[in-house]
């Protein structure tokens, strides 16, 4: 199932894509306190998946057609707009982003030994065609980067490399926008990487078992439609079991947690001469079987 947040007046409300470009409002479709928002559903676990599964199946029948919507019609938030804490990301995951990196710096390259964590703060999570503001006041280097994201489904803390995919609920797509400049001012990744509206997500969260294999999944992010970044899952140097046990050593992941896992080579600020976003530019991230993430820059 692909899950999504619907806006409804000020209100997000969970919604589950049917065929044929449809949307069933769950809580409309019937009143569940696991159909309040995504998290609380994955804390529901598998009796408020039944349901929502149970609901998705009478509405592709025929059943309540008071709560069905095309998805034309309705506005995209992030799946989790709010995620209750930062969103988790990894830097220098595929070697050739590493390279890239090192090459625009003039400086040796170096793999890293240990996955590199950062976070973004929740106030920069939007959604699906949501505008990506310039913050033209702060950064000259806008920059885009199409991201694997993980939502944690059991939380956990000393996870096992082998049982560490059991606690994944599904993905979803990030565009771990970041300003270059800012990042290197501050010798850091946060400020850079922390704008508001830096993290587009969605369009919506695609269950576990739907995914044949996480890591091996095509994955591109294209500006005005010329191709940018192209790689696979396969190429991470940490894989995403790896990524949940290491994160999860002393520090418990709980339901709803957010992890975006890297990008390959392909970014603006690395090209020569760079390139970075300009007001109007669209970006569309597409992963295979997830889905497409498309966000404007506004000025």
């Amino acid at each position: 199932m692909k899950f999504v947040s619907i806006l409804s007046g000020d209100a997000a409300r969970l919604g589950v894509v049917l065929e044929g470009g449809r949307v069933l409002d769950l809580a409309k479709a019937e009143p569940n306190a696991a159909f309040a928002d995504l998290i609380s559903l994955i804390e529901a676990g598998d009796a408020g998946l039944q349901a929502a599964r149970r609901l998705a199946s009478a509405a592709a029948g025929g059943a309540s057609q008071h709560a069905i919507s095309n998805l034309a019609d309705v506005t995209l938030q992030a799946p989790i707009p709010s995620p209750r804490k930062n969103v988790f990301c990894v830097g220098r995951n595929y070697v050739e982003h590493v390279n890239e990196g090192y090459r625009a710096r003039g400086t040796e390259i170096k793999l890293p030994e240990y996955p590199q964590f950062f976070t973004k703060p929740r106030t920069a999570v939007i959604g699906a065609g949501a505008t990506v503001p310039l913050h033209a006041n702060v950064t000259a280097m806008l920059d885009y980067e199409v991201e694997l994201a993980v939502v944690i489904g059991r939380g956990g803390v000393d996870i096992a490399i082998d049982n560490a995919l059991d606690h994944i609920f599904g993905f979803t797509i990030i565009n771990d926008v970041t300003g270059r400049d800012v990042q290197r001012r501050h010798d850091q990744w946060f400020k850079g990487k922390g704008l508001d509206g830096s993290c587009p997500m969605g369009p919506w969260v695609v269950e576990r078992g739907d995914v044949s294999d996480p890591q091996a999944l095509d994955l591109s992010l294209k500006v005005n439609g010329e191709i940018r970044q192209s790689s696979n899952t396969k190429h991470m140097i940490f894989p995403i079991a790896r990524i949940i046990s290491e994160l999860s050593q002393g520090l418990t992941l709980e339901p709803g947690d957010v992890i975006a896992t890297g990008t390959p080579s392909g970014v603006g600020y690395a090209m020569t001469p760079p390139r970075p976003l300009q007001a109007g530019d669209v970006m569309t991230c597409e992963i295979a079987e997830i889905g497409t993430l498309e966000n404007r820059v506004g000025s």
